[in-house]
């Protein structure tokens, strides 16, 4: 067990987001959102490859042997990628958007293979609550939940029955919790699991086979690991304040993958916005499929 962060290859993404282990792959994928990329990194190799996307996308998901993404206006589906060609992705289904300026952010599939990610609108600044949580299946899109700001931290329980979902937001900063249907893809119960972290704000989260949830304490460089009681168990440092998402992976699913976002104002050497990977002794759950 090693605890230290490994930072991976000089990648500098402006939002590191949507981590994902592929095991059919043996690699690591994610997105830079400002970025418009799709990046993948093969530990094997230690080759990394990066894809261009039309849009920006703020999560993704497995579909098939390509990919399906919440971009900026929707959903849409991209093929098994190849190297040195763009994503072609194309439209599924589009959502109508409450305000101007808006994205889709945090996203993941359930263990049922719905497709559940948050919209948010991009100038944080307004802390406009025009986000909303929606379902993709084969069905179409849901509205799940409105009122959000900025939806993250959304994760599963190892049987599916638990929904956990933050608002990142300053003013908000919390983590809750929902009784989950795994059979109608419907949330309902919602309570506060987590009411604040012990410094800085819920971000993108994971969960391991005990069921634990580990969250990114965005602005405070730290990844925390709470059980399924919402106590704290354990905190992690990573070399960048701004830490966005954890997942996952690797052979043994003992890697926990962590992401983070570059500021504007970041110093040219900081870590910020670099992609890291620690080895803390627990295995997690392999990310499921998108089903629709």
């Amino acid at each position: 067990m090693s605890t230290t962060a490994e930072r991976l290859g000089t990648v500098l993404c402006g939002v590191g987001e949507s981590p994902i282990w592929r095991r059919a792959d043996q690699a690591f994928y994610w997105t830079d959102i400002p970025g418009k990329t799709l990046w993948r990194w093969t530990p094997e190799t230690g080759a990394f490859a990066q894809w261009a996307l039309p849009q920006m996308a703020g999560s993704i998901a497995m579909r098939g042997d390509g990919w399906l993404l919440a971009m900026e206006d929707g959903f849409y589906a991209c093929d098994a990628l190849r190297e040195g060609q763009a994503c072609a992705a194309r439209p599924l289904a589009s959502v109508a958007h409450a305000a101007p300026g808006m994205r889709f952010n945090d996203g993941r599939c359930d263990r049922q293979g719905r497709f559940l990610a948050g919209t948010m609108v991009m100038d944080m600044a307004l802390a406009s609550p025009a986000g909303a949580l929606y379902r993709h299946d084969a069905r179409g899109v849901t509205v799940l939940l409105d009122g959000l700001i900025v939806p993250n931290g959304l994760a599963f329980s190892p049987q599916g029955r638990t929904m956990y979902l933050s608002d990142s937001h300053p003013s908000r900063a919390t983590v809750w919790a929902f009784d989950y249907d795994t059979e109608t893809g419907v949330p309902a119960n919602r309570r506060v699991f987590i009411d604040a972290l012990p410094a800085g704000r819920p971000d993108g989260a994971a969960v391991d086979v005990a069921g634990c949830y580990w969250i990114c304490g965005n602005d405070a460089g730290k990844v925390y690991r709470y059980t399924p009681d919402g106590r704290l168990d354990r905190t992690l440092d990573v070399p960048a304040a701004k830490v966005a998402m954890c997942a996952f992976g690797g052979s043994r699913m003992d890697t926990l993958f962590v992401t983070s976002i570059r500021p504007g104002n970041a110093a040219p050497g900081a870590l910020e916005g670099a992609v890291f990977a620690l080895h803390p002794g627990v295995q997690g759950l392999e990310e499921t499929a998108s089903a629709g």
